[in-house]
């Protein structure tokens, strides 16, 4: 391997660790850009999350992310959902395996 595709291949992979931060900072909730981190990151697609959230929660999506976890290391989608009695409720779904990580009443 030349320098210059040594050097070329450390940017790229740079490159996308940045881009990876940057969005594990603050929730990211753009649909395209949600598809974007799960195809990269080998996540399961948004629309798999919601299905399980929905099956954990019955009720309708008012918003939903895609956030970046510090401990144990990993992705979340975060939804927000307003059941048939207008009670919202938070739940978390591990974007890696599609496990339900929390159920939580949103009292605000």
């Amino acid at each position: 391997m030349t320098y210059a595709n040594l050097f070329t291949r450390t940017l790229l992979i740079a490159g996308f660790a940045f881009f990876m931060s940057s969005h594990a900072m603050a929730g990211d909730d753009d649909p395209v850009k949600m598809r974007t981190i799960a195809e990269a990151a080998g996540l399961i697609s948004l629309e798999q999350a919601k299905e399980k959230a929905l099956a954990a929660k019955p009720g309708t999506i008012i918003d939903a992310e895609l956030d970046s976890r510090s401990w144990p290391q990993g992705w979340d989608y975060e939804f927000e959902i307003i059941d048939a009695d207008g009670k919202e409720w938070d739940v978390d779904i591990d974007a890696k395996t599609g496990e339900v990580r929390k159920i939580k009443r949103d009292w605000l």
